[in-house]
């Protein structure tokens, strides 16, 4: 017997709940009143109206109209009952399976709300690891000499100046130093990370040996120092990187729509504070074109003699940064 009670269990439909079909039961008490009510008025018809009649033919008919005549007003007020109970019946029915679906949408929807966060965050990833991928081809695209080398800069004038130090045969004090290397040179452009960066006060200290790259050095400190005062940071900047091509492009003349990957600051709230400062504070305007003409005179200089690599050290430092910004202000990429 055991056995057998899984088959009959297995024989019964299964339950839908709201969405099951209706089961209407033949014959309600709706069914059996207006039987019962049928019953008595043909038994009052029969006993007191047709037997005691003797009239003719159409004695008859009004004899049988009135005897069926109620009976048919008792059976379309009993499938009226009925339609309107069906009806009821189903309206509720449908009125729970819309707020089970509703219910089903707010749930849905809250978990997709809650979802977002971390469906956005693993977006910033993916967006961060394919720059860092790119950055990487780049520094790949050409391998680094195993020797450092140093930065050549343009003089304009070599002689020594009036309050400039130079030895007994007129050699400046400077050319005494060893020369500034590239590394030296892109580390100090981007300054020291934190208080206990020994390395980049130490590029820093030699660059500012250098008097085109002290020059470029002071500019850049300037224009971030003003930066600063209107809450923009250059390490909040997450720039478009540029190919090592473009900064070529750059670096031999080209300007306009040609080089504009080099504008690749979009932070709106950035760029229109650097735009409103620079039309209404004189002295920032003239230090951001300072920093600009040092920017461009370095960037000469510099291109002949780097590599690819190099480049694109150059444009992840927080000088080259503050050069997107300010020359996508300035209209140097339009």
């Amino acid at each position: 017997m055991s056995e057998q009670q899984p088959d009959r269990d297995s024989d019964r439909p299964t339950s839908l709940g709201i969405f099951d079909r209706p089961q209407w039961a033949a014959i309600t008490g709706v069914e059996i009143v207006a039987i019962l009510l049928s019953l008595a008025w043909l038994i009052f018809a029969v006993v007191f109206l047709v037997m005691p009649s003797d009239e003719g033919a159409s004695g008859l008919v009004v004899t049988m109209l009135a005897v069926f005549m109620p009976v048919a007003m008792i059976w379309v007020a009993a499938t009226a009952m009925r339609a309107s109970r069906i009806m009821r019946e189903e309206s509720r029915r449908l009125q729970t399976a819309i707020d089970a679906i509703r219910n089903t949408y707010v749930k849905e929807r809250q978990t997709t709300i809650s979802h977002e966060p971390s469906v956005t965050k693993k977006l910033d990833e993916i967006v961060e690891t394919a720059k860092k991928t790119e950055t990487v081809l780049a520094t790949f695209s050409t391998s680094r000499q195993d020797t450092p080398r140093p930065v050549k800069f343009t003089h304009a004038n070599t002689q020594p100046t009036a309050g400039q130090a130079s030895l007994e045969l007129g050699t400046p004090a400077e050319d005494l130093s060893p020369p500034l290397t590239t590394e030296e040179f892109i580390r100090a452009l981007n300054f020291p990370e934190t208080t206990e960066d020994t390395e980049g006060f130490a590029a820093l200290r030699r660059a500012l040996k250098d008097r085109k790259a002290s020059q470029l050095i002071q500019a850049a400190q300037d224009v971030l120092t003003l930066l600063s005062q209107e809450g923009i940071y250059m390490d909040d900047l997450r720039p478009d990187m540029a190919r090592p091509e473009v900064w070529r492009q750059f670096a031999q003349g080209t300007r306009g729509r040609a080089v504009a990957a080099l504008g690749g600051i979009h932070d709106r709230s950035s760029l229109a504070l650097t735009a409103g400062r620079m039309k209404q504070d004189p002295i920032f305007r003239d230090a951001a074109h300072h920093f600009l003409r040092r920017f461009d005179q370095m960037i000469i200089d510099f291109e002949p003699e780097a590599s690819d690599a190099e480049l694109t050290a150059l444009g992840e430092t927080r000088t080259a940064r503050a050069f997107m910004l300010l020359g996508r202000v300035a209209g140097t990429f339009d």
